[in-house]
């Protein structure tokens, strides 16, 4: 691993660490000197990212199963990461599970587990984390989506657009709430990213038309390119920028 020092000396959390974007995040964010706290519900996913960081030189340790929809799971994540490294300087709440299904069919188990897995476990993170950030003046980044902008005919996604328009909002707020601390709160809105949930969408020849026809660079994104934006807001390089949404969408919602 080629160590880079944009987050040198920086504890970061990284939830949902054994997906795409979870790893993509914490193999870059250990590159550029973070000291990584990773969590998943799946202990094998999220042992195999901690096992690439380690044998590419990076510093990272884990905890899972954590399931962050329990509150008594991000206290332990937080104490954890407090007990590890002394402090927390960056939250990453990457975590996320949605349910598709539209208004007529839908039902009230899929809105809720939605809300409750996209929504509820990035409120219960922050919380669990803020009296650590204000001691640092830390940031907080979250990923929301496109879904909160936009709607797609082919992506029946009422329950998300719901959970991740109101990451959108509670940034906005968190930004507010913790600026007389120096903390930041800043969020994500990816498009079409290729990760191991998107890509067997692609097999479905309509389903690829229409989404990736949206798409001004024609085609997905790739998961360190998410990881790349959100490497940028937890460094000091991204210093006067909070409450802010960046779209990481090849210009997916540009038109």
């Amino acid at each position: 691993m080629n160590r880079g020092n944009r987050l040198a000396g920086k504890v970061c959390i990284i939830t949902g660490s054994g997906g795409s974007m979870g790893r993509a995040a914490a193999l870059m964010f250990a590159r550029e000197g973070a000291r990584v706290v990773g969590c998943d519900v799946s202990v094998q996913a999220s042992q195999e990212t901690l096992v690439q960081v380690s044998e590419a030189g990076g510093e990272m340790v884990s905890l899972q199963p954590c399931d962050l929809t329990r509150k008594e799971h991000c206290q332990e994540l937080v104490e954890f990461a407090v007990k590890t490294y002394g402090h927390v300087d960056v939250l990453f709440n990457n975590a996320a599970m949605a349910y598709f299904a539209p208004i007529d069919k839908i039902s009230d188990e899929e809105w809720y587990k939605t809300i409750d897995q996209e929504l509820h476990l990035v409120f219960q993170m922050v919380k669990a984390v803020w009296p650590e950030l204000i001691k640092c003046s830390g940031s907080i980044i979250s990923t929301a989506s496109c879904s909160a902008w936009q709607t797609y005919p082919m992506l029946p996604a009422l329950a998300h657009t719901a959970a991740k328009g109101a990451i959108v909002s509670l940034t906005r707020q968190l930004a507010l709430e913790g600026r007389t601390h120096g903390v930041r709160a800043n969020s994500i809105s990816p498009g079409l990213i290729e990760t191991n949930q998107t890509r067997p969408l692609l097999a479905n020849a309509e389903w690829s038309a229409s989404m990736l026809g949206k798409v001004m660079l024609g085609r997905m994104g790739r998961p360190e390119e998410v990881a790349a934006t959100a490497l940028f807001l937890a460094s000091d390089e991204s210093s006067f920028i909070t409450g802010a949404d960046i779209r990481v969408d090849g210009g997916m919602t540009a038109w």
